[in-house]
């Protein structure tokens, strides 16, 4: 369920808004939002858990998470991580960084995000500025309930070039070319790894105990 305000102008009001909807809706649309507001409000602490903004010049979509929301999430994170060391491969987890350029009046908290090929760059940072700062290559989506917002204009604006996005059913890979994503089968930040084979890990997750799963990460890997 969302609910849609349009020409936002009282941060008071909106935040109010915010605190009252948050236990019966899944997201918010604001329309004709300023980019002030959207910075305001993603800088203000705001007493909801598991707030989540999306930034796409004038439309800001407030996210609230839900517990499937967030095990997917997790399992997800977890499944990455497991499959990047099992390759041999470095990288930086970013969590649920906000990421927003106002020059390009885009801004989003992916569920998760990762550095690969600029792991070394941001691996100390404790901000990203995207101004100086690279996008991360990775972006995770959960979207079990479909957002109104669309993301992908947001990523592609910013430079996010791969994007894991899970519908509830599958997990299905997405690379950046001119500016917009197409379908893929196979990451380029994993490589090797195909989205069949992650969506198929990913629901063993929840018929396995941890260890058991991280070695069926392992034996997986080993075959690829």
């Amino acid at each position: 369920m969302s609910a849609v305000l349009e020409r936002p102008k009282i941060d008071k009001k909106i935040k109010s808004k915010i605190i009252e909807e948050a236990p019966s809706v899944e997201r918010i649309l604001l329309q004709n939002a300023s980019w002030e507001t959207y910075h305001r409000l993603n800088e203000e602490q705001i007493n909801v858990a598991g707030l989540h903004f999306f930034y796409n010049d004038g439309d800001l979509e407030i996210r609230f998470e839900s517990y499937k929301h967030g095990k997917y999430t997790y399992l997800l994170t977890s499944l990455i991580n497991a499959l990047a060391t099992n390759l041999e491969i470095d990288l930086v987890g970013a969590g649920s960084t906000t990421f927003k350029q106002e020059k390009k009046k885009k801004g989003f908290e992916g569920d998760a995000s990762f550095y690969f090929k600029n792991a070394d760059v941001v691996r100390a940072r404790d901000e990203i500025d995207l101004n100086s700062d690279p996008a991360p290559e990775l972006v995770v989506e959960v979207d079990i309930t479909h957002g109104s917002l669309q993301k992908f204009p947001i990523f592609a604006g910013l430079g996010v070039e791969e994007v894991w996005r899970f519908n509830g059913k599958e997990v299905k890979f997405y690379r950046l070319e001119n500016e917009d994503y197409k379908e893929v089968a196979e990451s380029i930040c994993l490589p090797n790894v195909k989205s069949e084979t992650v969506t198929n890990l990913l629901f063993a997750a929840q018929e396995m105990k941890r260890i058991e799963w991280l070695k069926l990460i392992h034996e997986t890997v080993k075959k690829v």
